[in-house]
């Protein structure tokens, strides 16, 4: 894990606010690899934007580390995208992690299947065990990465309009890592029509479910399309008035 100062982010957060993904990425795979052999990776949900970041981090290093968490409820789409990412950057290692069984086992056995539609307790706890509890074992278990790339952008919601291009994730540390681990967005500032053009330009294959009217795309229940005027994430928990974060992104 990095030793790194606040003081640190807080110059990077101005150095970098006009650079682009490429040099932000090429910087951390210099910066954070002498810490540990796999000092950064990325987060993937098979969505636009982890996809543009997928190609720039390939184009960059072959060998970057990439993960993808399985909730065991995704659309048969996000599968089918999997698997073209896959053929497209063969010479990329995806790293996939699922729920614990028993956890999983234990909620459907006490609540049923569909208790995320009953509460927001309910919701949050069913993504806790589908997704937050397994992100950990990505960042952490044997691998203990220095920093984690994600694909937040300001203008998908409100509650991401203050996220910074780098920020301590408090949220996701364990016991051996207790001050956290870095976050890093390079695409923050990147605008939904910039993400889908980078796309088209460099032929990366994008998710179906995009040209149907979803622009974020998480598990089948959960997930629906949007309106012309709805916010970004409107169709993630469309049944709640939450700021729709499932404990991935504070």
């Amino acid at each position: 894990m990095a030793n790194i100062s606040l003081a640190e982010i807080k110059e990077w957060n101005v150095s970098f606010a006009k650079k682009g993904p490429h040099d932000i990425l090429t910087w951390a795979i210099n910066k954070f690899d002498k810490f540990d052999k796999s000092g950064i990776t990325l987060a993937c949900s098979m969505g636009a934007e982890d996809l543009v970041l997928l190609d720039i981090l390939a184009s960059i290093d072959s060998g970057a580390s990439v993960f993808f968490l399985d909730t065991g409820r995704l659309h048969e789409e996000t599968y089918e995208t999997l698997e073209k990412i896959r053929e497209r950057y063969h010479g990329l290692k995806i790293n996939a992690y699922f729920p614990n069984t028993s956890s999983v086992e234990d909620l459907v056995k006490t609540k049923g299947a569909y208790s995320f539609y009953k509460s927001l307790e309910n919701r949050k706890e069913c993504c806790f065990i589908r997704k937050v509890e397994p992100l950990q074992r990505a960042l952490y278990g044997s691998n203990n990465f220095s920093a984690w790339v994600t694909g937040l952008r300001q203008e998908q919601s409100t509650a991401r309009s203050e996220v910074e291009m780098f920020a301590w994730d408090l949220k996701h540390s364990n016991e051996d890592a207790k001050s956290g681990i870095l976050k890093i967005n390079p695409l923050l500032y990147w605008t939904w029509e910039e993400v889908l053009d980078f796309a088209k330009k460099n032929n990366v294959p994008l998710h179906p479910l995009h040209a149907k009217g979803y622009p974020s795309i998480g598990c089948q229940p959960c997930t629906r399309s949007i309106q012309k005027d709805e916010d970004m994430r409107a169709g993630r928990w469309w049944w709640e008035n939450s700021n729709k974060e499932c404990g991935l992104h504070i």
